[in-house]
């Protein structure tokens, strides 16, 4: 059962060896998806709705075959909340990335 309270909090050495490893397994050919920026507002309106408890996210491909990642609330008995709001759209990295640093370089 989920309560929204667990504790995920990694260090930045911890994130930064994890996406260093990722790099460099999938660093072959073609465009490496560094990670996704998804906005307070699609984050703050799913975490709003009545019985979430926090957010799960879906590995996922558009039409193009863009690398994506579905985001919906989920409730205290770990039930997506597919009736309520899902998100998608986010901007992926590269291009925009910012600043170069230890968990995108």
């Amino acid at each position: 059962m989920f309560t929204g309270n667990e504790d995920q909090r990694i260090t930045l050495t911890e994130g930064s060896q994890m996406t260093r490893n990722y790099r460099t397994a999938n660093g072959g050919g073609g465009v490496l998806i560094l990670g996704h920026y998804f906005g307070k507002k699609i984050l703050t309106d799913i975490l709003a709705q009545e019985r979430c408890v926090g957010i799960r996210t879906y590995y996922a491909l558009t039409e193009a075959g863009t690398k994506e990642l579905v985001i919906v609330g989920v409730d205290a008995n770990e039930n997506d909340l597919v009736n309520g709001i899902i998100g998608d759209r986010s901007f992926i990295c590269p291009p925009r990335c910012g600043n170069n640093n230890a968990l995108n370089s």
